[in-house]
Formats: structure tokens, sequence, C-alpha cells
């Protein structure tokens, strides 16, 4: 096949990517745009350039340099060919707004990355997050973050939301959620992070004991001299409030009379969610987060509320794009009821880790399918028909794909 043959695998107008690179949709192979509107195909023994123009993000400090549309879309062609944006071309209207927007949003960044208090009635992060939605206007509900797909490539929402999330948490608190937390009050939140929905409440008047168990910018305990390694927020901002250091399950079971608090707990450990819901006796529980299946809260977690707790009040929160979170208080039933759901291999239903789907190692070893993946750190099997079915560049790069679960 020439170089001028190469075409991506599209899915809905969006390129198909295994091993974090296009395909090409006739042999599988990896495929790097050209100029005109071209692809070519990988020479053999090049490695995939994540970083060229075709494919770097934008990012302000070059986007601030570039004086006209014409600079932008030569710096970032992808954001004009269709088949690299999913078709949300950025016009140059896009462009002169994306400019205005993250301009007026840096620069409240920078002030917010200086502040160490916040006063009654503040919150930095929900007007961050309404300069990107559209304007300004402290105090206006927001709620789905979104923003139209041309000006969204250069605003680039999964990148300020995780800079915002270091900084301040991964929910998006605003004045109807801290006034229904607050009337929970008293509070302890764990898993607290860097303070921030804490902070807010303070301000506010609540009465709320927030811990964590690696508080950011605290020195460790051991007299070692560094400070303590929280993978979830930013080490070099010190938290928004006072916060104590504690194990959720530790502070949980000391703490009966206040109602339990907890914001975004992860996914995929049980000791910041399920374990200090187990080890609370108190009565009221406020989360914020998303439901089963989402990435807050792992299974055992969601398991015991949908078992054992029923709402009693929710509060929307504001969203970014892909999210489904709120704000849910729950009552604690008066008869607890045992967690004795199991999961179980669909094949010969021996029991399998808490969470985990599909068969076996047994049955997989016994019976493997036509073609299985690891995704994620989970195994995905496909069936025979299903490979069949498949478009055949997708098949021929899932063949060759490093994730490739070889079962001879």
């Amino acid at each position: 096949m020439s170089p001028h043959d190469a075409g991506p695998l599209l899915a809905g107008g969006r390129l198909v990517m295994v091993d974090a690179h296009p395909i090409c949709a006739a042999c599988g192979s990896a495929v790097v745009p050209a100029p005109a509107g071209r692809w070519e195909h990988l020479a053999a023994g090049q490695a995939f350039p994540r970083r060229s123009r075709w494919f770097a993000p934008v990012t302000w400090p070059v986007l601030r340099r570039l004086r006209t549309y014409r600079e932008f879309t030569a710096r970032y062609p992808w954001t004009v060919r269709p088949d690299l944006c999913g078709g949300a071309v950025t016009t140059e209207e896009d462009w002169r707004e994306s400019v205005r927007r993250l301009r007026d949003y840096h620069a409240m960044l920078s002030a917010a990355r200086r502040r160490r208090t916040l006063g009654a009635g503040e919150n930095p992060y929900l007007d961050l997050v309404q300069v990107l939605a559209g304007g300004h206007r402290p105090g206006r509900p927001v709620g789905q973050v979104s923003v139209p797909g041309g000006l969204a490539s250069v605003l680039d929402l999964a990148a300020r939301r995780r800079e915002l999330a270091a900084l301040f948490a991964w929910a998006i608190p605003d004045a109807g959620a801290l006034a229904v937390l607050a009337a929970c009050g008293p509070l302890l939140e764990c898993g607290a992070g860097t303070g921030y929905w804490a902070a807010l409440l303070r301000a506010g008047g609540a009465d709320v004991l927030a811990c964590d168990l690696a508080v950011p910018g605290r020195a460790v305990a051991g007299g070692t001299g560094g400070t303590a390694v929280n993978p979830y927020h930013d080490t070099r901002h010190q938290p928004w409030t006072r916060l104590e250091t504690a194990s959720a399950a530790a502070a949980a079971a000391a703490s009966p009379g206040r109602a339990l608090f907890l914001c975004w707990p992860p996914f995929d450990d049980d000791g910041a969610s399920y374990a200090a819901l187990r080890a609370y006796r108190g009565d009221l529980l406020a989360y914020a987060g998303g439901g089963p299946g989402g990435p807050t809260g792992t299974v055992r977690f969601h398991r015991e509320l949908a078992l054992n707790w029923c709402p009693a009040e929710q509060a929307a929160l504001p969203n970014w794009p892909g999210l489904r979170d709120r704000l849910t208080v729950y009552r604690r039933n008066p008869v607890r009821r045992p967690l004795t759901h199991r999961d179980r291999c669909v094949s010969c239903r021996r029991f399998l880790p808490t969470g985990a789907a599909g068969r076996c190692d047994a049955c997989f070893a016994r019976r493997p399918p036509a073609m299985a993946l690891r995704v994620n750190g989970r195994r995905v099997e496909y069936p025979q028909e299903v490979v069949d079915g498949m478009p055949p560049g997708l098949r021929l790069a899932f063949e060759r794909s490093e994730s490739l679960i070889r079962t001879c």
C-alpha cells in the first residue's frame, strides 16, 4: 500500500485510536496526518509523533503569542481539519472568543493561586468555571459546563478541570449545595484534600471538622524533611483551611455526633469511602459525587448505600462535561442488612474480586475467546462473532496491539 492510500479509521466522525495512535482503516497500522488533508503510514521503526503540531493540545503560553487566526491554524492545524477534530472545526470567531476567555481565566487563576484564605460568599473555583462557560458573573448558577466544539478544542476543558481540581476540589461547590451541607452540621469531612469545601463552609459559619490521610503541603511524620504526597492535589499550595491528618475510617469512628461528608472519594480505594461508612456510627451522610459505575466511590460503597441508607435530600452541582455529580444527603436505615452480594464468574459462578466482571481466570484459560485485550487493568473478551464484525483495520490493529492477551 502506498503512503497516499492511507486513510484513518473513523467512528462517528472521530479517529479510532489503538495504543494511543490513529490506525489505517484498511491495514490497521499507525497513520499520521500530512498536509493537504492527506494521511501517511508511519515508517517502520519510527516512533509516533505525539507532540507534533497535528496533535499538540492548545496551550495558553503559545496561544497568547499568536496574533492572527492564520497563525493559529498554522500552529494548530488539527483544529480546522474535520478528520482530526471530530468535525468540530474552530472558526475565527471561536478563536477570538477562546483567547478572551482564557486571558480572563489565567489572570484569575494566578490570583487564586496567591490566595490563602476565603471570605464569606467567595467561591473562586466557581468563578473560574463561569469564565470558561461564557462569562464571569458571580452568583450565576452553572449546570453542565458546555461550550461549542470548536471553542472547546481551544479551551481544553479536560486540562482546565485537572488544574482546577488540583488547586480546589474534584467536585464544584455552589451556594445551594453549601446551604444544604451547612444545615446538616456539625460536619466531619473525610478525604478533604485541599480543604476547599470545608473552607467555604467555615467562611459561612458552619461547624466543620476536616481531615485527610495526606494533607497537601504538610510535612510527613518521622522527621524526613519531606511533605505528604497527595496524588490528587497540588502540594505546592497550602490547604485552604485547617485540616487534621487522619484516615477516613479513624476519623469517622471518632465522630459519631457529626454528619459524615464525603466529596469525590476515589473509585478504587475502599478506605476512602466504604471503610469510612462502615466505621461511622452516626445517622447522617452527605455525599458529593456520581452514582454506581462512575469515577467516585467504590463498588462496596455504592452497594452499602443502596442497602442501608435512604436518600433524604439532593442538591444539583455544577458539572464538567461527561460527569453527573450531585450532592445527596442520606439517612441510615433503622435496621442494618448485611452486604451479602458477591460478584461471580458468568460461566462457572465462582466468586470474583468485588467489582470484577466477566469470567474467572480458570474459565478464560480453559475456553479462551477469539480475542482478548487488557484495557485499564481489566480483561475485555471478544467472541468470534464480534471479531468477525469488526472493521478490517480495527481487527488487524488489535491483533498487533500491545494490549492483546496471547492465549496460545
